[in-house]
């Protein structure tokens, strides 16, 4: 598969996260953009094919496009929700200031200095979009589920753009990030659980009702 192809492939995927409220649809999209965003080691400018690329690669799209997947919908099922209910922010205003984000992306992309390494064009614009598209979901959604996504969303931005940008980075850094997040969506996991079993809902924001006794 063409990198170029899977850059413009994230792109569309986070714009239709960010105009989606149903929540397993969401779920399934970042599985499959988790699937080809592992894919970047192995088809970057830079990057020798070997054992290093492809176990990358591997891990990242067993972690993203299938266990992190597989947690998360156990979680919709514990706690019988489908849908994201009345966001922070909604819908069109948030397809809105994604197509802003990506034009902004593209305009940063084009303005950073060149790296010492042949890179693709759309790579940095991609992985900037993708980390403003986490973070957005992180502030402007409701549900712990949601905000779980945006976090692998940043993540996959991250990941694009230090293993297509950068790609002498050590194999023992980039292995630590996908250990990292991994331990962080688990974490999460153990959290929405409970979250469910205490409060019978799963909107993080109200959270901030509970005080000390």
């Amino acid at each position: 598969m063409d990198l170029d192809l899977i850059l413009v492939l994230v792109i569309l995927m986070n714009l239709r996260v960010l105009a989606s409220g149903r929540l397993g649809a969401a779920i399934r999209i970042v599985a499959l953009q988790g699937v080809l965003v592992g894919l970047v080691p192995l088809l970057a400018p830079g990057h020798a094919p070997g054992w290093r690329a492809a176990s990358l690669a591997v891990g990242s799209m067993v972690l993203k496009g299938g266990v992190f997947p597989w947690l998360l919908f156990r979680a919709l099922r514990e706690a019988e929700i489908d849908r994201e209910m009345q966001p922070f922010v909604g819908y069109v205003a948030s397809s809105l200031a994604g197509v802003a984000a990506l034009a902004v992306s593209f305009f940063l992309g084009t303005r950073l200095p060149a790296p010492a390494v042949e890179t693709a064009e759309l790579l940095v614009p991609t992985a900037l979009f993708s980390i403003l598209t986490g973070l957005f979901l992180l502030v402007a959604r409701r549900r712990a589920v949601t905000q779980v996504l945006g976090f692998i969303i940043l993540e996959n931005g991250v990941f694009v753009f230090g293993t297509g940008v950068m790609p002498g980075t050590s194999l023992l850094v980039e292995v630590g990030v996908l250990l990292d997040l991994f331990v962080a969506v688990f974490i999460m996991g153990i959290m929405l659980f409970h979250i469910r079993r205490e409060f019978d809902h799963l909107d993080a924001d109200r959270l901030s009702t509970l005080r000390d006794v």
